[in-house]
């Protein structure tokens, strides 16, 4: 077993002879491209301590399976914690504002989220997801004719496409106003920043009142399912909850909270970088236009290849190890999706994109074991609708400064801030 850091009430402090001066190149809140600094990890130092972020780095697949694995000793309790410790004021903020939500399911451990996600589970049926692909369509339809009506063979697939069409699917989803898209995305990109961000106390001071908000709207929309019904997902909860479910108000609401994010931040992503990437390998994108029955194929390989979500955190109950690296009680653990899905023992060849890989659906972009991700088939079920129109419509789209794409700085999700495309358009 391999020495780790000294560590003083849980959270290791130094790194001695565990990370080295230049941590490999990786750098936890850039995004650019960090799949170079992931390869030299797996390789070098597959288990490794940052004393940056307090964080022990695990990076190779059958590793970060593992982990997800064991929930038992490894807990899934601070996957929604603040990386970044709240300041005060912030402290101040959310208290006063009544905000006492965590968690959906993500953070929960059994038998709580196996209560809840049971129940959870049954909302979220195939009927349901079925119901909302006409209108799916209808949108991404809508969207590539507002781009080619402009007129000017421009368009940047983020703002034009993927910022709105699946908030108003899981808006739609949940039974709220769908006129209500930036303020939800508002919230949710305070909820990201606040909860995997690096900020300082001022600047997590209006996040803090978009979290209140964003929370408050949440009871509200449980009340009104109360008070009317309805034909969607949070009337499901609470039917389910009058005919005897153990699932209470508050349990709902936080569902919505995390649903209301995860529901549409990282399809926006997979979407946004289907696009990108597609676009980016020329010969896959044609190949798609060809024969678009390859699209549910190809998705999953953008989903190992570059994943909206690239590392997940867990903490460990116990002195453990992984890999021989002691981890102890407390100690808390960054996993690396996004590393993992490109270990070549694993995926062979895995840092070339291949929309032929026979294996590309064993990705772990959607996690692994009892916390895999609920909404993984609502999220693939828009990408292809999207891939589907726009290698119709728009066969001949091109990159525009693919090079050049900046993403946001997070720790664990990969978000491109614009996707600019030339339409070419006859």
């Amino acid at each position: 077993m391999t020495s780790t850091p000294a560590v003083s009430g849980g959270c290791p402090m130094g790194y001695g002879a565990q990370a080295p001066a230049d941590h490999h190149g990786y750098e936890p809140f850039t995004m650019e491209d960090p799949f170079p600094a992931y390869a030299r990890m797996r390789s070098e130092q597959p288990v490794m301590f940052d004393e940056r972020t307090g964080l022990y780095v695990v990076t190779r697949y059958d590793d970060v399976k593992e982990v997800f694995e064991k929930w038992e000793t490894f807990s899934s309790e601070n996957a929604q914690a603040p990386v970044r410790k709240r300041g005060p004021q912030a402290t101040q903020i959310m208290t006063e504002g009544g905000f006492t939500t965590y968690s959906g399911l993500s953070a929960r451990r059994p038998p709580e989220h196996t209560r809840i996600r049971a129940i959870a589970q049954k909302a979220f049926t195939p009927r349901r997801f079925k119901a909302l692909e006409p209108l799916i369509r209808e949108n991404v339809k809508a969207s590539i004719k507002a781009m080619l009506d402009r007129g000017d063979d421009h368009g940047d697939i983020v703002a034009d496409l993927a910022y709105s069409l699946p908030t108003v699917t899981i808006l739609t989803l949940i039974g709220e106003d769908t006129s209500s898209v930036d303020t939800y995305k508002r919230w949710s990109d305070s909820r990201a920043a606040m909860t995997w961000g690096d900020l300082s106390d001022e600047e997590q001071i209006p996040h803090a009142h978009n979290l209140v908000e964003y929370w408050n709207r949440c009871q509200e929309i449980v009340a009104r399912a109360h008070a009317e019904g309805g034909d969607d997902l949070t009337a499901d909860l609470v039917k389910a909850q009058s005919e005897g479910g153990e699932i209470s108000d508050h349990e709902i609401a936080s569902l919505l909270y995390s649903l209301l994010f995860a529901g549409h931040e990282t399809t926006t992503t997979l979407i946004s970088n289907c696009v990108r990437v597609l676009l980016d390998h020329r010969e896959a994108w044609e190949a798609l236009c060809a024969e678009p029955k390859q699209i549910p194929k190809a998705i999953d390989e953008v989903l190992r290849y570059s994943g909206s979500i690239v590392g997940w955190r867990r903490k460990a109950l116990e002195d453990t190890e992984v890999a021989g690296v002691a981890i102890p009680e407390g100690g808390e653990l960054l996993l690396l999706m996004g590393s993992a899905n490109r270990d070549e023992s694993r995926f062979e060849n895995g840092e070339d994109f291949d929309i032929s890989r026979s294996n590309a659906r064993d990705h772990l972009s959607f996690g692994f074991g009892i916390h895999y991700c609920l909404g993984n088939m609502l999220a693939k079920l828009q990408a292809k609708i999207a891939l589907e129109e726009l290698t119709s419509a728009l066969p001949d789209l091109q990159l525009l400064d693919g090079e050049h794409i900046s993403f946001r700085k997070n720790l664990s999700f990969r978000v491109p801030e614009q996707i600019n495309v030339s339409l070419n358009a006859h």
